[in-house]
């Protein structure tokens, strides 16, 4: 599995902004401008922790059974492999949606001075950044996740030690 690449987040979110940027000013100017959900910041700030709780979680436990507790509880492969995909997946799509309700923020801008395109703008900044938090706590999760290196790659080819 490959580690997620802040870069590729990056472009995403750039690419995703831009192009709803274009599209809000495109649906302005034949009517209204649809309205970004009160909810919308609160069910990414609850994504976003879900994804912190099963990355603090899985580290407790990982540190646990490196400890060799006797009451540690052992982390199933397969269920650290779904938690890696399940983070993967939620920081693609926030960068997605962040990007996507960064756009319609940076044109509402335009239009503060009326009460309910501020009111929209806030809706939607908070949404980028509860977006933000996803993708951080997707990028923690997979590092808590990650195999250690093995050490024998280095050393390929020489002689062992005696």
């Amino acid at each position: 599995m490959r580690q997620l690449r802040i870069r590729v987040l990056a472009g995403v979110f750039v690419v995703a902004g831009i192009l709803s940027w274009a599209g809000a000013r495109l649906w302005n100017s034949f009517g209204t401008l649809p309205s970004v959900p009160v909810a919308a910041p609160i069910v990414l700030g609850l994504i976003a922790t879900v994804l912190t709780a099963t990355a603090l979680s899985l580290r407790a436990r990982l540190k646990a059974q490196r400890e060799r507790r006797p009451d540690a509880k052992g982390v199933d492969p397969l269920m650290a492999a779904r938690a890696v995909v399940f983070g993967q997946a939620s920081a693609l799509v926030a960068a997605l949606v962040a990007g996507m309700y960064g756009g319609v923020c940076v044109y509402l801008l335009e239009s503060l001075e009326v009460p309910a395109r501020r009111d929209q703008a806030i809706y939607a900044g908070f949404s980028v950044v509860a977006g933000i938090g996803i993708i951080a706590a997707g990028i923690f999760l997979e590092r808590v996740c990650k195999l250690p290196d093995d050490e024998d790659d280095d050393t390929k080819g020489a002689a062992p030690a005696a």
